[in-house]
């Protein structure tokens, strides 16, 4: 039988240390982790970047990813979205008893290489077990500290007449991968999450242009919800080509089934950017150089008409507003 979860697991007695020391330690050591003191003491010098989110997702195990490695790429991208260079994470979770070790272990493992791939470290953390039917397996809090480089700003209110936008990649695949694996859907065309740390792309990004005026996750509400945000933020128009997003066959057919609409489903592994015209084609070009942004493109632009709405042109020629999410599209998604 395997190993679980116990509720003296969360007691801070031998148990707790044991868990520490056997699960989470070899994997994510590091100098400042080892120390095990009650916070981690380190210097940084310049403009920081601070973010903290949590994570629930149902299931916590879904194609293309898991809770731990969302809950890594989901940190690093909120800090990558301010422009700045993610250094250090913490890991808190939440575990209900009778969690298999196993299953705990494969998703300290998922964390463990995640964190890697951004060069970032799991630098402090802390554990807590509830009562079997108190949570739902497990939830994860992490928060993330970077340093924002000298001369870059960028923000939600940065959007400017002019500007193009650009979207990394094909939209919707994570809520149709948790979607379907949540309800068992048996798609014709497999779909997985995008779930990825994007800190790397944005760099190439400010390499090629310090005139990145905003950038966005679109998470939960999805493309839509994200520029209208901008829209609203910067007080202007946004106008955008519904031939343009790209959007794989798979989410297409699943949200079609569903009733969905793409352009308000979840992505983890996606961005979205406004940039001054002049630069967009070599923002561009720097971003097909990345794995995660070789299908970017131009999907609209920013416009001083229609000041805090977001304009579609359809495929049909006709024009439509794509207002911001209304309700819960999908729950539980990150």
């Amino acid at each position: 039988m395997d190993e679980t979860i116990l509720l003296a697991h969360g007691s801070g007695g031998k148990l707790s240390h044991d868990l520490i020391e056997k699960n989470f330690l070899p994997p994510l050591a590091n100098p400042l982790l080892a120390r095990l003191d009650d916070s981690a003491v380190f210097d940084l010098s310049g403009r920081l970047a601070f973010t903290t989110d949590s994570y629930v997702v149902n299931p916590i195990f879904f194609p293309g990813g898991d809770i731990g490695k969302l809950a890594v790429c989901g940190t690093i991208n909120d800090l990558a979205m301010s422009g700045a260079t993610p250094l250090y994470l913490s890991l808190s979770l939440i575990i209900e008893e009778g969690l298999a070790l196993g299953e705990l272990n494969r998703i300290v493992s998922s964390v463990k290489a995640a964190a890697e791939e951004a060069e970032v470290k799991i630098i402090t953390g802390d554990t807590k077990v509830v009562n079997r039917g108190s949570a739902d397996k497990l939830f994860i809090n992490t928060s993330g500290i970077g340093v924002v480089p000298q001369g870059v700003d960028i923000s939600g209110a940065n959007a400017q007449g002019g500007d193009k936008v650009i979207l990394s990649g094909a939209i919707g695949d994570h809520g149709i991968a948790v979607m379907s694996q949540r309800e068992g859907l048996k798609l014709s065309v497999p779909v997985q999450s995008d779930c990825a740390p994007l800190n790397k792309l944005v760099s190439q990004m400010l390499e090629a242009s310090p005139r990145i005026h905003c950038l966005r996750d679109p998470t939960r509400g999805g493309l839509a919800t994200s520029l209208n945000e901008f829209a609203k933020q910067s007080k202007v128009g946004i106008r955008i080509e519904e031939d343009r997003i790209p959007v794989r066959d798979g989410v297409r057919a699943a949200c079609e089934l569903l009733g969905f609409d793409p352009l308000y489903v979840a992505n983890e592994g996606k961005l979205i950017a406004v940039v001054a015209s002049q630069d967009v084609n070599q923002v561009l070009a720097k971003m097909k150089q990345n794995p995660y942004g070789v299908d970017a493109c131009i999907i609209g632009e920013v416009t001083d008409e229609h000041k805090g709405r977001v304009i579609m042109k359809t495929r049909l020629g006709a024009s439509r507003i794509v207002d911001m999410l209304s309700g819960e599209l999908l729950p539980r998604i990150c």
